[in-house]
């Protein structure tokens, strides 16, 4: 099948300096979902925060946040995942072991322990007040908490930069440890409808498992364990898919083929998982249900997206450069920015699913102007973010 103009342009740009628009624009498009997730964990009785400002929800409502929350916890980590691995066969290859390893340190490290020692710890005593000893100082709790080894699990939405440099350093061990790795043949075709439904499956089997045999809502320095055989796969499909230079080659029609039946059909199971969900057993055949959907939703939406933003959002205006650039800032310090929001809008009689896009759309606001006005004109906060 011949490429596209829009595919042509990534072929050379994958392992040089050249910015790939679709890429970027795919990064903050998940930021931006990353904060509207923490904007409906602050309504929604399904998900952890800061927090909280809950009341009883009517059943529409209810399944609304359900369906936003079940759906993007079903890609877009993943996603970035993947997106995050494309790149790093060719760094490692451009910069060798150690250099590499030092550039993941500073670069995903060092974001890690700005948040662990700084910004989670002002949001935790300052905004949400969820350090509640009222008779302590803040340098006690912080003290305290850093004592009783509690900070470990204190890197907020940073668990991903640890995760990721985790996965770096493993990449890299292998690497050193196999010697040099000969390219993978350009000609070969890239994967089809078969290979992505055993990766589905792959990471539906991995992820019933995972939750069968560990303990409910295991965490591991703020890593749901249970979540990572979709992140691992993703991460090394985005390895995989850069060694073999598939990623302007992955057909666009198959992509949209799996977008329109992941969201009717798939919708349509999801709401039949659960209305159905009524026991709490690991080995029910929801679990194992939901699994599935989970996985096969994920990686329909991540390849869907990926193809489509690679053939009809390649390109960035002012604006979308403006996203780009604050983007991982943004993904830093969003998390007192909607706090603050929700304290604001507390005690307001607005129904929830308004306050939650209210909220969505001040933290998007506030904290990319925020980052452009300040925290990216800190010479110390600019290079590390």
């Amino acid at each position: 099948m011949t490429e596209s103009v829009a595919a042509r342009s990534v072929t050379e740009a994958v392992g040089t300096r050249v910015r790939l628009a679709f890429i970027d624009n795919l990064r903050w498009t998940m930021i931006l979902l990353v904060i509207s997730m923490h904007a409906a964990d602050t309504y929604s009785p399904l998900g952890n925060w800061y927090y909280v400002d809950r009341s009883p929800l009517s059943t529409p409502v209810l399944l609304t946040f359900a369906a936003w929350q079940t759906y993007l916890q079903s890609f877009f980590m993943g996603l970035l995942f993947f997106v995050a691995g494309v790149f790093v066969p060719a760094s490692f290859d451009k910069k060798g072991p150690r250099l590499f390893l030092r550039d993941r340190a500073f670069r995903l490290g060092m974001p890690v322990l700005l948040y662990t020692f700084a910004v989670g710890p002002f949001t935790e005593y300052f905004v949400s007040h969820s350090w509640t000893a009222s008779d302590s100082t803040f340098a006690r709790e912080w003290w305290i908490h850093l004592i009783d080894g509690e900070f470990l699990g204190m890197n907020g939405p940073l668990w991903f930069c640890l995760a990721l440099l985790i996965f770096s350093t493993v990449y890299a061990a292998l690497r050193m440890w196999r010697g040099a790795t000969p390219p993978a043949p350009e000609s070969d075709a890239p994967p089809g409808t078969a290979a992505l439904v055993c990766m589905a499956f792959a990471i539906a089997g991995a992820g019933f498992a995972l939750r069968v045999v560990l303990p409910s809502g295991l965490t591991i320095m703020n890593m749901h364990v249970s979540d990572f055989s979709q992140y691992i796969a993703l991460f090394i499909a985005g390895i995989v898919v850069a060694r073999h230079g598939w990623l302007p080659k992955l057909s666009f029609a198959l992509g949209m083929r799996w977008l329109l039946i992941v969201l009717p059909i798939g919708f349509a199971a999801w709401l039949a998982l659960f209305a159905s969900r009524s026991s709490t057993d690991r080995w029910h055949w929801q679990a194992a249900g939901f699994a599935v959907w989970e996985s096969f939703t994920g990686v329909a939406l991540s390849f869907g997206l990926l193809v489509l933003y690679r053939e009809r959002f390649n390109t960035q205006g002012r604006l979308a450069r403006y996203l780009s650039d604050n983007a991982f800032a943004v993904y830093v310090f969003h998390p007192p920015i909607v706090i603050m929001g929700a304290r604001i809008m507390h005690g307001t009689t607005w129904p929830p699913l308004v306050k939650f896009v209210l909220l969505t759309v001040f933290a998007v606001v506030v904290t990319f102007a925020l980052s452009s006005a300040a925290f990216r004109r800190i010479p110390l906060l600019r290079a590390i973010v």
